[in-house]
This record gives C-alpha cells, sequence and structure tokens, in this order.
C-alpha cells in the first residue's frame, strides 16, 4: 500500500546549469631556480623536481556566453612582490574583456615552489626566476583561452564530504604559561574537515572534472625539502584523475589555522600520502553523489514488516543564476614601521630567519600603503544554489564555519589567498595569545569579524 504524501519532501544538490570550459598547463619552474620559503632552510636553490606544478583556468558563463566568470588556480605560494599580481590581473582582465569581479586567480599555497619574487639582492637562482614568472603569465592566458574553446553546455553540482587530514595547528607552548602557541598541530583542536566537492557533468551525464574545496595548509614539506613540489595537491590531484579521468581543479580553503597533522617535513613521500588521503575522501563524496540532473523526491509511504518511505530520483532542472560582485571591507591596520623602516632594519640584521620576516613585512606594509586602514578587496560569485567567497588573506577556518552555518541551504565555497596576498584574519580572542598569526598580520583586532559580516550581507544580497 501506498500513501501519497500532501507536500513531497526533495534532496538536491547544490547546481548550476551553463557552460563551463577546463584547461590546465604545466608551470613547473627549472633545477636551479630560487626557492627559498623557510626562514629555517639552510639551502636557497631547488636541486630536484618532486612533482610539475600545474595551472588550472575554468570559465563558467550561462548558456548564452554572456559576463563569463574566469577561475585560474596555480601550484603556487604567495606573491611576495607587491606590483605583480596587479600585472597579472590587468593582462588578463584586458585579454578577455573581463571586470575585475570576474577573476579568480587563486594559489594552492605550496611551500615547496619558487616564491613569486622580484629582487635586485644577488640570490643565488634569482636570474631564472623572472623569466619564469613571466612564462606563468602567459601559461595563464592560453589556459584561460583553451577552457573558453572547451566550453560547452554542463552542470556543475557541490556534495559536502569530509577528510580527516587538516588538523589545528595553533599549540598551547607546553614549555609556556599558556599565552605562547607554536605553529603545529594541538591534539586537542577541533579542526574543520570539511570537504566540498564539485562535479561537472556533461548534457549527457558524463564527468568533465572536479572541484575540491578543502582548507588544509600544503607546508607537509619544509625547510628540509629540497624539491620542487605542490605538496600534498599533486597526488590528490593525480588519485582523482586516474580513478576518473578527467581533470581535478583544486581550491584552498580558509585554512589559516588549519595543517597536516604530520608535517615541516623533507621527505617527499610524506606529502603524496596526504594528497592521496584527501584525493579518496573526494572520490569518496563523489561516488555518494545522486545521478546528474537529477534530486531525490519522496513518493510515499510502503507498508512492509516496516512502514517504508519510499524516494526515487527524477529529473531537475539546475538554477541558470550566476553573478559576480566586488566588494570591500575597511579593516583596521596596526601601528607598524614605515616600509623604509622596516627595509632598514632588514639590512640591519644578520639573523637569516629574522630577515626572511623583516622582507615579508616591509613587502605587505608596501602593498597596504600608511593608513589607519584598508579596504580589503572581497570576491562573491553566485552559481545557482552555490556562492563562492573569498579573499587574497588566509583567513582562519571560522569564517566558512559561520558562513555555512548562517546558509544551510546553499553550498558556500570559501577560500584564501585569491588576487594577492597580504596576511591572516584571525579571531578577536586571539589578538590576546602570542600567536604566529597574530603578529605576522598586518590587520587588528576584529579584522575576522567584520570580514564575516560583511560576506554575510553580500551572500544575502546575491542570492536574492
Amino acid at each position: 500500500m501506498i500513501d501519497s504524501p500532501k507536500t513531497a519532501p526533495t534532496f538536491h544538490h547544490a547546481a548550476f546549469h551553463g557552460r563551463i570550459g577546463i584547461a590546465l598547463n604545466d608551470i613547473t619552474p627549472p633545477i636551479g631556480i630560487y626557492s627559498r620559503n623557510w626562514g629555517a632552510a639552510a639551502h636557497d636553490v631547488a636541486d630536484s623536481i618532486h612533482r610539475s606544478l600545474t595551472l588550472t583556468a575554468t570559465t563558467i558563463a550561462s548558456l548564452s556566453g554572456d559576463s563569463p566568470l574566469v577561475l585560474i588556480d596555480a601550484d603556487l605560494g604567495w606573491w611576495r612582490t607587491p606590483e605583480l599580481f596587479p600585472r597579472f590581473q590587468q593582462r588578463l582582465l584586458e585579454e578577455f574583456s573581463l571586470d575585475s569581479a570576474q577573476l579568480i586567480f587563486a594559489l594552492t599555497h605550496t611551500h615547496a615552489g619558487p616564491p613569486l619574487l622580484e629582487s635586485t639582492d644577488p640570490l643565488p637562482g634569482m636570474e631564472l626566476t623572472k623569466p619564469w614568472i613571466d612564462s606563468i603569465l602567459e601559461t595563464a592566458v592560453a589556459t584561460v583561452r583553451q577552457a573558453f574553446a572547451d566550453a560547452s553546455e554542463a552542470t556543475l553540482e557541490w556534495q559536502t564530504g569530509h577528510c580527516g587530514l587538516a588538523t589545528t595547528r595553533d599549540l598551547p607552548d607546553p614549555e609556556s604559561d599558556g599565552d605562547h602557541f607554536l605553529c603545529g598541530f594541538d591534539p586537542e583542536g577541533q579542526p574543520d574537515g570539511t570537504l566540498l566537492l564539485g562535479r561537472i557533468t556533461d548534457a549527457q551525464g558524463n564527468l568533465r572534472a572536479t572541484i575540491v574545496n578543502y582548507a588544509c595548509h600544503p607546508t607537509t614539506l619544509a625547510w628540509e625539502n629540497t624539491a620542487i613540489s605542490p605538496d600534498y595537491i599533486g597526488a590528490m590531484r593525480e588519485t582523482i584523475q586516474q580513478a576518473t579521468g578527467a581533470p581535478a581543479v583544486f581550491l584552498l580553503g580558509a585554512c589559516g589555522d588549519q595543517a597536516p597533522r604530520y608535517q615541516y617535513v623533507g621527505d617527499t613521500a610524506v606529502a603524496d600520502g596526504h594528497g592521496r588521503e584527501l584525493g579518496y575522501a573526494a572520490l569518496s563524496t563523489l561516488a555518494g553523489m545522486e545521478p546528474a540532473g537529477t534530486q531525490l523526491a519522496f513518493e510515499g509511504a510502503v507498508t512492509s514488516g516496516a512502514p517504508l518511505a519510499k524516494w526515487r530520483h527524477q529529473p531537475r532542472k539546475a538554477s541558470e543564476k550566476l553573478a559576480a560582485v566586488e566588494s570591500s571591507v575597511d579593516l583596521p591596520l596596526k601601528d607598524w614601521p614605515s616600509a623604509a623602516e622596516l627595509e632598514a632594519q632588514r639590512i640591519a640584521c644578520t639573523d637569516r630567519t629574522l630577515q626572511e620576516r623583516l622582507l615579508r613585512r616591509r613587502d605587505v606594509r608596501l602593498r597596504l600603503g600608511d593608513g589607519k586602514t584598508y579596504a580589503l578587496p572581497l570576491y562573491i560569485w553566485r552559481m545557482g544554489d552555490a556562492v563562492l567567497v573569498g579573499s587574497c588573506c588566509e583567513s582562519y577556518s571560522m569564517l566558512q564555519r559561520e558562513l555555512r552555518k548562517r546558509f544551510p541551504n546553499n553550498a558556500i565555497i570559501c577560500m584564501n589567498l585569491i588576487n594577492g596576498t597580504i596576511g591572516y584574519l584571525p579571531p578577536a580572542d586571539l589578538y590576546d595569545k602570542d600567536v604566529y598569526a597574530v603578529w605576522q598580520t598586518p590587520f587588528d583586532r576584529g579584522c575576522l569579524e567584520a570580514t564575516l559580516e560583511t560576506l554575510t550581507q553580500e551572500i544575502d544580497d546575491i542570492l536574492r
């Protein structure tokens, strides 16, 4: 016996239907290039290649092809020279006639690649850096062009999964009074292991690509490593692509306080193990998705040994709504010395680790200027039922947790290190502690909370 309810509940994935293109290319630098990213490193140049570095381009447009969105993601660390990203951005915007809101250039944040740095200092291997950086820009242009050429009718659907790779990385120093923190695994922390899996399928339901949004610092390989590597992202990408036969795109989540449990090593096999862990979790999430273009609908109750709920798949038309917004939030700045003063301190310093810190602080100061506040750019994309948000900062995972709580009926893709690099966005309560992310960032207390509220309002607006 089957009873038909008055209102049938349904389940479906957050989805977008339009024109989507995917392309990827190699951006691996030459051996011998300057690749010092860690203050504790004893080496300056890379002596081998662990895995190739990859740049991917995804174009997302309406069925008419109007107002496309361009998402570039590259196995790169961070923009050490402030002027570099604006140069990349301007070239790409002009080349493809885009508004700034339509372009996101994201970094996977590997710490085992050459820094995006222009320097007149006599650094070993720097003669290879400028030609390599120039080649990245040309590869980015070519890859976006390929993605546009590849574009066809497709559906992008999202499913939430979980992976245990990420752990909390703010550890109360066991040898301190409790206010000093080390940057490493805290066994008592509560990490956010949420994995968002995007599945792109063609009009016939065939898989064209996957997208993995996950928050975990790629800091497996550290000062002992002398090889070029995408860290865990390389093996993650390989694991998924070998299983599916389709490209896999990685989007770094809000990982300011998250990293692998076992990290800071020189053994590339550890990074590969981490990548397989995330890759298998992504494949498990993919396997648990409903068939493309469908929803589960409750058809009624069936009387058997127990009263059974009968659910069946039925076709569902995905949303075709597409929008992009560039907004900003005014964040308070700390009272740092000027860039010139920081450079003078760096020149006078003889400790390599301290020199590295002063160099990074100087570059950030150059980027922000000498004002009391900074208008931090925020990017908000609506893709049907899903919303992608991010900034050039390294937000703590609190940001993605809270946004997903506030918008439970939508897939919220959070991203760090998009369209530039500045500093961390830690929660206000950590400003009373001696924590790396707090003393590293140029932003004062309340920066994360202000960003959260602004993004909440922007998401609410774009979903109307």
